[in-house]
């Protein structure tokens, strides 16, 4: 049996698209000839992965796990939202963040992670639902949040299956308080994250370039109105409370009830349960932000479809 070099393997792999095991496989099946490899995955249907890797996927599902004191959450792209609803594309997300749970936030080691019983990593198992489902897909990104007592609550918006979803939080409290109602309280506060779009946990986190920004923009609106510098000063600082509001999660009004401050819910949740709370930080994933999509009419759309 002819040798299969490291080198011929990443060649078939730049040549095709296919998974670093496929490859493997394809260039063992045809004693390392190059060509015979290239037909071999042609007829296994793995090299079409390569064609569809510059289609825009922005679709796709956020995925949530969590486990002692420590909580991850993906997203996984598809180009249609039909995709989503995929059991093997479900799987595979799911997969993934449980993954990271292990493999912490380095998408590299996640890439390299073996994944479940296939004999591929998740980088090759990938590439290998691309082929399979017939839509480019991406793992895109990755969180993970943990805590050295206390939960890491995770939250998924109108859920289509367990932990699945369109919108996915995870909330970080850092306490020695009963782990069930702590996960109470952090799932109450992940639904307000996915609600509300904080920033930030407190004012001390915000950016200070951000906070700069905001300072230019609201002097130069106070001195537009010809108030003189003194005063300034003071509209400045009262405009900034209402910056706060909207991007620090404790300075927010709790969405639940619409009338008590962030801050205050903790306080009294941790009078409650007799132990501080901390909130060590938050992590909100919307599928998609950020993708610029591609915009198509109905009927290119259409016959795009055809020819795949």
């Amino acid at each position: 049996m002819a040798e299969i070099s490291a080198a011929l393997v990443k060649e078939l792999r730049e040549k095709t698209g296919a998974g670093m095991m496929d490859c493997k496989k394809a260039l063992t099946e045809s004693q390392g000839d190059l060509e015979q490899a290239v037909d071999w995955l042609r007829k296994k249907g793995l090299s079409a992965a390569a064609k569809k890797a510059g289609r825009v996927a922005s679709e796709g599902l956020i995925a949530t796990a969590s486990a002692d004191g420590k909580g991850a959450i993906v997203e996984v792209n598809s180009e249609t939202d039909f995709v989503s609803r995929n059991e093997t594309f479900q799987a595979f997300a799911r997969t993934v963040a449980e993954l990271a749970l292990k493999q912490g936030d380095d998408m590299d080691k996640i890439r390299q992670a073996a994944f479940s019983n296939t004999g591929r990593n998740v980088g090759d198992e990938l590439t290998h639902m691309v082929a399979t489902i017939g839509e480019n897909m991406n793992l895109r990104r990755v969180s993970v949040l943990s805590v050295n007592s206390g939960v890491v609550a995770a939250y998924v918006h109108s859920a289509l299956a367990p932990s699945l979803g369109k919108i996915g939080v995870l909330v970080a409290l850092e306490s020695s308080a009963d782990k069930g109602k702590l996960n109470e309280l952090g799932k109450q506060l992940a639904m307000h994250v996915a609600a509300a779009r904080p920033d930030c946990v407190s004012i001390a986190d915000v950016d200070p370039a951000n906070l700069t920004r905001e300072r230019d923009v609201l002097a130069d609106q106070a001195r537009a109105s010809g108030k003189p510098e003194e005063i300034i000063g003071k509209m400045v600082e009262g405009r900034l409370r209402k910056y706060y509001e909207e991007v620090c999660l404790l300075e927010q009004v709790f969405v639940i009830d619409g009338e008590t401050k962030i801050s205050a819910v903790i306080e009294k949740a941790a009078k409650n349960l007799g132990s501080p709370i901390k909130v060590k930080g938050f992590a909100r994933f919307a599928l998609g932000e950020g993708i610029e999509k591609e915009q198509k009419d109905f009927a290119a759309e259409v016959a795009e479809t055809l020819k795949r």
